[in-house]
């Protein structure tokens, strides 16, 4: 049985051979590969398959140059692709290898207006171009080429790569700003920073009773202030309190040994971001000029009086608009006069207090400039009904102004206004007061070194002359400050003043001019002098005066 199945495989085998050798074309006998041959390789192309030229891309070797063109038929490494070869232009890539971004293309209208400008004509000397070209082959080169090429090559420090044309100039940067090292540093609590100081002065006053023969007399002061600003991120506190005390030897008849005292509160509460409390408080300790009509014959030294007053408010902003009103009480009481016979003589029929209110309404018209238009009125009550002259002095007054506040970059900052003032009186003997007014405070910084205020001021001032209403007060002043070199200040003053007595012919003309010089030794000391001429032109030629003021001072400051 094993037999029979042997030989019917046999002739099946046969049978195929024959079908074969008929069926296909005689061809020459293959050749057995030698033992050294390559591994049978099945994505390998055939030998001398024509249909096939280059082997598929992945069995390539990366080359560059001529050599790449070439392919071997010997069989290559596998290379892997590079990293993200396979990313898009906003493909993953997790190589976090560097990206080079391709470089704008130059037209050619760029490459000619770039050669006119290297080679302009008439110039015999051809602008510096690379030494080497992007292909690799020398460019003609110049001179100075040569140079630069040469010192890169060497080595020298502060060489381009290559010579260049016209660099960019540098650009500068910007200077930081530097606070000024002679600044009062002050000192921090509770989020508030205060600013303690204390003047010494001395020198000469050729004038202190501000009378037409005036004696002179040597001037000691002593000048305490304190200021305070809070840095909150939300609310606001300010104060500025300023003292003095004037000795004088030989002390002039009468005696001209004064306090002065002024100190101003403001504070902002935040109720939200567009809704917000005004408060301020202010005192006023001083006494009326040695000259005014309203001081008493006879007298030993003159009299005090204290104006203290509150502000309370309310302002809501509506976007750039901003609206806000106020109400305000004043009291003035006035210190007895003391005589030189001993006695004292009553001021309460100076006494009075006033009350009133004010509305504002501004505009952002741009970041730092907020136009304004401010209407006020007040109403004055004695503490007695008719004075010692027998004049009925309460009165009511009005007011209108217009201005603008300012903060520019911090040149220009502050606020300015202008506008009208009237003023009724009870007593029809006494004449409505009436007038041109103004207020302002204006910080103009004009250069690193120098810096110019302005500041405006006019008050009503009340009078016990008979048949004088009161008294229209003006004044302006400008301040020029010159930095001449960090630690020395020069600065030169001038002023003007009017004084109008309602009710009667009398009006003053007041004027000023000085300069001063401040030293400044550190942070915390400085020395200062300052020289001063004033003088007074009045319609009644025996108040008209002249006088020359000499100080030197220390200001210690923390």
């Amino acid at each position: 049985m094993r037999r029979l199945c042997t030989s019917a495989l046999l002739r099946g085998v046969s049978a195929l051979a024959v079908m074969g050798a008929v069926l296909l074309p005689a061809t020459a006998p293959a050749q057995v590969p030698p033992a050294t041959a390559t591994p049978f390789d099945p994505l390998a192309p055939a030998p001398g398959d024509q249909r096939i030229t280059k082997r598929p891309p992945a069995y390539q070797t990366l080359q560059r140059g001529p050599a790449a063109a070439a392919v071997s038929d010997a069989p290559t490494t596998f290379q892997p692709p590079a990293p993200a070869a396979g990313a898009g232009s906003t493909g993953f890539d997790s190589s976090n290898a560097r990206k080079r971004t391709a470089k704008p293309k130059t037209t050619d209208d760029a490459k000619a207006a770039r050669a006119s400008q290297e080679t302009a004509p008439g110039d015999p000397t051809p602008a510096p171009v690379s030494a080497y070209q992007r292909n690799g082959t020398p460019a003609v080169t110049t001179a100075a080429n040569t140079a630069a090429t040469s010192a890169y090559a060497s080595g020298q420090p502060g060489q381009p790569p290559v010579a260049l044309g016209s660099q960019p100039p540098l650009r500068k940067k910007k200077k930081k700003d530097v606070a000024d090292p002679y600044d009062a540093l002050g000192a921090r609590s509770g989020g508030l920073t205060y600013y303690p100081a204390v003047e010494l002065i001395g020198g000469y006053d050729s004038n202190p009773s501000r009378t037409k023969d005036g004696g002179g007399a040597s001037l000691f002061t002593v000048a305490p202030e304190l200021r305070v600003r809070s840095d909150w991120s939300t609310n606001e506190f300010k104060a500025d309190l300023r003292g003095s005390y004037n000795f004088y030897h030989p002390n002039p008849d009468p005696s001209l040994d004064r306090p002065y005292f002024n100190g101003t509160a403001t504070g902002r509460i935040d109720v939200t971001h567009d809704t917000r409390i005004d408060l301020g408080g202010r005192l006023l300790v001083t006494t009326d000029n040695p000259n005014s009509p309203n001081l008493q014959a006879g007298l030993a030294k003159l009299p005090l009086y204290t104006d203290v007053g509150a502000t309370a408010g309310l302002g809501q902003k509506f976007n750039r608009l901003d609206i806000s009103v106020k109400g305000l009480i004043d009291r003035t009481v006035y210190q007895q006069s003391q005589l030189t016979d001993g006695t004292t003589s009553s001021n309460d029929d100076r006494n009075f207090n006033q009350y009133g209110a004010t509305g504002r309404v501004a505009y952002e018209l741009t970041p730092g400039v907020q136009p304004f238009v401010e209407v006020g009125a007040d109403n004055r009550v004695h503490d007695l009904a008719t004075d010692f002259s027998g004049y009925q002095r309460d009165s009511k007054g009005y007011t209108a102004m217009a201005g603008s506040t300012f903060e520019l970059s911090r040149l220009l900052t502050g606020e300015i206004a202008a506008g009208y003032l009237h003023r009724d009186y009870q007593d029809p003997r006494l004449q409505p007061l009436g007038g041109l007014v103004g207020r302002g405070s204006l910080i103009w910084t004009a250069t690193s070194l120098t810096t110019v205020k302005f500041l405006a001021a006019s008050t009503v001032q009340e009078s016990d002359v008979p048949g004088v209403s009161g008294i229209l007060s003006r004044d302006a002043g400008v301040e020029v400050d010159h930095s001449l070199r960090r630690w020395l200040v020069g600065s030169l003053k001038a002023g003007i003043g009017q004084d109008q007595y309602v009710g009667s012919p009398r009006t003053d003309d007041r004027y000023y001019f000085g300069g001063g010089l401040t030293y400044k030794l550190n942070r915390f000391v400085q020395i200062k002098g300052e020289a001063r001429h004033e003088w007074l032109v009045s319609t009644q030629a025996v108040n008209d005066y002249t006088a020359n003021v000499f100080l030197l001072g220390l200001r210690l400051q923390y």
